[in-house]
């Protein structure tokens, strides 16, 4: 992690197909409380956690066993450690200085930070850096134009520093991005090789729940590694369907995910639907269609069910009438009644 990065961060960065990420997470509050340290850090390789350091150990410290041997040099978590005592002093004092800015002496208050990049399978790379105060946005790094933009007007004066030819932090963090960042990024992938770079898809279930006015259609898709994934519905082989419902990647107990898109159609005479999957396990995406049930035929189960309840009403029915005709029949005695039925107690 960057000694070079001076201030606040806060926000969430997705994975795409056939990539790799890196990102820290790092949070300061101006005092103990909510069960938070003064300072932690963590760091995640494609969202597993694979680092942490806090204020209350002062120590960071390996999340998995393989980053453990990330590095042969047996004084890389003493450097680690180092540099996080750094960043934490840095922080302490960032959480002063935006309580100054915004004219707040007393209180919780939190300043947050989150920083990444992204390796994809063609070589190519990004990078991106955004801050937070309480929660709320406050300046976010432009890896386009490289400057900081306030997002909070109390952010003004700090981007403004930052963005200075004297203290020219834009520049510096582009260099950790496109540079340090890559390159750890890279060690942690060979270091986790057999868990990072497995690719795995389960299973794709496609149903449909069909009601008098629409059709509820589910694409359910199990078991699935690395979390990035591209799910949708398609109409007639061309026309994408939005989902009604968002949709969620939920991870499961095996270090899997799965996913469900659900949307609400109208169908008609010749209409298809179709779910595709594209994930990086896949040669290519997959499509797999629905198929609704006949409707015919539950129909006709439904009807035959009815005959035979009929049939037999009709049975029964006639029965009674006989016995009512009949002189010779007569109800048994209930007091001699020997029935098992009737010989039992409760």
């Amino acid at each position: 992690m960057s000694h070079l990065l001076l201030l606040l961060l806060l926000g969430v960065s997705g994975a795409h197909c056939g990539s790799h990420t890196l990102q820290y997470y790092i949070t300061a509050v101006s005092e103990p409380g909510h069960g938070l340290p003064v300072y932690v850090a963590v760091g995640y390789v494609d969202e597993k956690q694979i680092m942490r350091y806090d204020s209350d150990s002062g120590r960071a410290r390996p999340a998995v066993q393989w980053m453990e041997t990330v590095e042969e040099d047996p004084g890389y978590w003493e450097r680690q450690t180092q540099r996080c005592k750094g960043d934490e002093a840095i922080f302490k004092h960032n959480v002063k200085t935006a309580m100054s800015r915004l004219n707040q002496t007393a209180g919780f208050h939190s300043v947050q930070e989150m920083l990444g990049c992204e390796l994809y399978d063609d070589g190519s790379t990004r990078g991106y850096m955004q801050d937070g105060y309480d929660g709320r946005e406050f300046t976010t790094l432009d890896t386009d134009r490289w400057i900081y933009v306030p997002i909070m007007t109390e952010a003004q004066i700090s981007a403004q520093k930052w963005n200075s030819p004297e203290v020219g932090l834009p520049e510096r963090n582009k260099n950790y991005l496109q540079g340090e960042c890559i390159e750890y990024l890279r060690k942690y992938i060979r270091a986790g090789s057999a868990e990072l770079q497995r690719k795995v898809l389960s299973q794709v279930k496609v149903s449909g729940h069909q009601s008098d006015t629409v059709t509820k259609l589910h694409c359910r898709v199990y078991g699935f590694y690395p979390k990035a994934v591209d799910v949708k519905w398609v109409k007639n082989g061309e026309i994408d369907l939005m989902s009604e419902e968002a949709a969620q990647v939920l991870p499961n107990p095996d270090g899997t995910y799965q996913l469900r898109v659900t949307v609400e159609v109208i169908p008609k005479d010749g209409d298809s639907f179709s779910c595709h999957v594209d994930h990086s396990s896949l040669k290519k995406p997959l499509t797999v269609l629905w198929e609704p049930k006949n409707s015919q035929t539950n129909l006709f189960i439904i009807v035959a069910a009815v005959g035979v309840l009929l049939i037999i009403a009709a049975g029964v029915g006639g029965y009674v009438i006989y016995r009512k005709k009949n002189p010779y029949t007569k109800a048994p005695n209930k007091d001699n009644d020997s029935s098992p039925a009737s010989s039992t107690t409760a």
